[in-house]
């Protein structure tokens, strides 16, 4: 074998330098981009698989009363998640949750479906979990690789049922509102307002949600702390301070008769504030607080009673007598009734108008009537006749401007408007005839296609009691900067407001009310007995009125209904006067007395020398222990008696 020149193997040498060389260089370059120019995102990397985020919910805000009790707020409770992971293990790990966890099959179903639908974040499992579910938990721990427990803030509603359509309810966010704009930003698992107050201001209440984050091992496994290392400190939602009075709320819970249906309302006339919002029968905003049961979901749904519907502000209720100081208010500022004037025809149990008799509660008749004598015996008669004088076409666009169509603009996601003719076409589009004239006589009196809501109708004796119009009620109280809600303009002169309110002291000082006079305020309102739909089913109960001290302005305004409570003067009547004797005894300081009203002092024994003085002063005869003077219905022509 020829020897190689040693030329030649000096230039192979050097070639072999250089690609080592090279080939130093190339690694070089690849240590110092790893190292140095990535090695913030090699760092990063290997942090994400040994951490989780986890969002850490922030507390929501706490709702106050008109006196600073607490009405809902926040406790902490466990709660339990799975992280991420593929479809197969998540449900494995569920049904192995499922004995110590008491997750039924549909319920895991759904967390599946729930999972399946965002696979990037948290699946939280359960909410509120009690202390053997947490012990279970925490002694299972390896056994469940990706589980996180974790304290959560629940809701807490101190007074149950009393609030239950004043606050409404929260739950977990669904697909559906994640894909709304009101919610963008929200992420599966969070929780959310969905009626009520927790609805309408869920964007001051919820607050901004915090990061942490857990460590785990190569199996997803917690390791460490479940507390985490906060990366992100939550923002609590913002406080409300509500108008409501909550130890009346509560007190009309109490009062309201058991296993009926209807509604109270009270307002301040300072502002319009609502003092009382109550629907009956009504719900525990509790139940819903973690997750509803499907059986309880559809007890309440299916009860005949619907509990969840709020009857104060959604239910629609012919309006009967008490509408007819809007009958007066509208012929007064037309000119066409002077309030001491006497009808022409006197009332002897019956009217005949054109071609239809209508006939009045009372067979026996009232006579010769003026609006306060009218208003105080409810004598239709009297506002038949002035209906007639407005005429039914006047009376339809009257009753519009006032606003009777139209809702009160209250602070609750969901509110109805009042139904009312707009037009003369009204009857046309909705039943396919012409109006006669003699329609104006059923809706004179509250009847007819006139329904409002409880609400409403307090609304407007908010805007007898202030004499000028009513601004909308609210639940909320103002904060600095934000725009009121629309007001009602009434548009009566002074004079007008004067007998309008002169004519509803007479209904409690004489009239159909006069058993629920109290003896320290001056209570003034109206009865009211509305036909129901159904003719074979009791009428409705009502009363609307005012209250404050004597030879002083109103400081409570107050509506109840009780559905086929047949008698306003006996069922609605005393639960509106022991209402506003509660509140204004508060209000003074004063020691509430379990016998409030007149009736009460009767039915017990105890003597009332207040109203025997009362009476003397009127010159009249004292009131006796009642015959129930009222019941049935208004406008049918027959078997009609009035509150």
């Amino acid at each position: 074998m020829k020897p190689q020149h040693p030329n030649l193997r000096r230039v192979r040498a050097r070639g072999a330098l250089v690609i080592l060389g090279v080939l130093t260089l190339v690694l070089l370059a690849s240590f110092f981009r790893s190292q140095v120019v990535r090695g913030t995102a090699w760092a990063l990397q290997s942090e994400s698989n040994r951490l989780r985020v986890m969002p850490v919910p922030a507390p929501r805000g706490t709702i106050f009363d008109r006196y600073g009790e607490i009405i809902s707020d926040n406790v902490p409770s466990y709660s339990l998640s799975l992280f991420p992971a593929p479809v197969d293990s998540i449900a494995e790990s569920l049904h192995r949750l499922q004995p110590h966890l008491a997750l039924s099959d549909e319920r895991v179903e759904e967390l599946i479906g729930s999972f399946l639908s965002n696979r990037r974040f948290p699946l939280l499992v359960k909410s509120n979990l009690n202390e053997s579910e947490v012990a279970a938990m925490a002694e299972l721990r390896p056994e469940f690789p990706g589980a996180f427990l974790e304290t959560r803030p629940r809701r807490r509603y101190i007074h149950g049922p009393a609030l239950g359509h004043v606050l409404g309810y929260v739950g977990e966010v669904s697909q559906q509102e994640l894909e709304s704009p009101r919610f963008e930003g929200y992420e599966r698992g969070m929780i959310l307002g969905k009626d009520g107050l927790e609805r309408q201001y869920e964007e001051l209440l919820q607050g901004a949600q915090g990061i942490r984050y857990v460590e785990v091992d190569a199996l997803g496994r917690v390791v460490g702390s479940f507390e985490g290392h906060s990366a992100a400190p939550t923002i609590p939602g913002e406080d409300i301070h509500l108008h409501l009075d909550l130890g009346l709320q509560n007190y009309i819970h109490e009062i309201f008769p058991d296993s009926m249906r209807g509604a109270v309302v009270a307002l301040d006339p300072d502002d319009g504030g609502i003092l009382a919002l109550y629907s009956a029968p009504s719900y525990d905003p509790t139940d819903f607080v973690g997750g509803i049961s499907r059986q309880r979901w559809e007890e309440l749904n299916t009860d005949p009673d619907e509990p969840l519907f709020n009857r104060a502000v959604m239910g629609l209720y012919p309006p009967a007598s008490t509408w007819k100081l809007a009958t007066a208010a509208i012929a007064m500022d037309l000119g066409v009734l002077d309030p001491g004037e006497v009808m022409p025809v006197p009332c002897t149990g019956s009217f005949q108008f054109q071609n239809v008799r209508r006939r009045c509660w009372n067979p026996n008749g009232h006579g010769y009537q003026d609006l306060a004598g009218a208003v105080a015996q409810s004598c239709n008669v009297y506002f038949y006749q002035v209906g007639v004088r407005i005429g039914l076409e006047r009376l339809v666009h009257e009753g519009t401007r006032f606003g009777f169509g139209e809702p009160c603009g209250v602070d609750l996601p969901r509110e109805q408007s009042g139904r009312f003719p707009e037009s003369m076409d009204f009857w046309q589009r909705t039943w396919g005839y012409r109006a006669a004239e003699n329609e104006v006589l059923s809706l004179a009196i509250g009847q007819g296609p006139n329904d409002q809501t409880p609400l409403k109708m307090a609304q407007f004796y908010l805007a007898l009691a202030l004499g000028e119009g009513a601004p909308a009620p609210r639940l909320r109280r103002p904060v600095p900067g934000e725009e009121p809600g629309p007001a009602w303009s009434l548009d009566l002169g002074p004079e007008h407001v004067a007998e309008l309110q002169r004519s509803l002291r007479e209904v409690t000082a004489s009239g159909t009310a006069n058993l629920s006079t109290l003896e320290h305020w001056d209570l003034i309102g109206k009865t009211g007995t509305a036909q129901h739909r159904d003719l074979t089913r009791d009428p409705h109960a009502w009363f609307a009125g005012m209250a404050g001290p004597f030879g002083g302005a109103p400081e409570i305004v107050i509506v109840v209904i009780v559905e086929e409570g047949d008698s306003g003067s006996s069922v609605a009547a005393p639960i509106a006067a022991k209402a506003a004797d509660f509140h204004l005894r508060r209000k003074y300081g004063m020691e509430l007395d379990s016998i409030q009203t007149l009736r009460e002092h009767l039915e017990a024994g105890v003597p009332a020398p207040w109203a025997w003085e009362r009476q003397s002063a009127r010159n009249a005869p004292a009131p006796e222990a009642p015959d129930d003077d009222e019941g049935g219905t208004e406008s049918v022509p027959e078997g009609v008696r009035e509150p």
